[in-house]
């Protein structure tokens, strides 16, 4: 179960990769994407949650770190579909904080 929230969270990583750089170059973001890379990375906090409760102590940093991000990705999202221009700021931190939520999950994963 942790692997596949890893293979989640690397595909949602990608996707934003990609919708960060529409982002700073202040592009319209491709919806396809957009509608990808959120529910990839919300499977990955489900399946989180999941893991903690059913084998005990869980990644509790790295999950933390991803409820937060997420609540980022929500505005951002909000201000996507609204036509309100995406602060590149807010684009940047989200993304620093779900890769470091991501380093902790592979340190929990594979060095614990």
């Amino acid at each position: 179960m942790i692997y596949t929230a890893i293979a989640l969270f690397a595909l949602a990583a990608i996707l934003g990769m990609v919708l960060l750089t529409f982002v700073l170059q202040g592009k319209e973001t491709p919806k396809g994407i957009v509608f990808s890379h959120g529910p990839l990375a919300a499977a990955g906090i489900i399946l989180l949650i999941i893991y903690s409760f059913k084998q005990g102590p869980g990644p509790i940093e790295a999950t933390v770190l991803f409820l937060i991000a997420a609540g980022g990705g929500i505005i951002m999202f909000i201000k996507d579909m609204t036509g309100k221009t995406i602060p590149k700021w807010l684009g940047i931190v989200h993304g620093l904080i779900a890769v470091t939520g991501f380093i902790y999950l592979i340190i929990f994963a594979f060095i614990k």
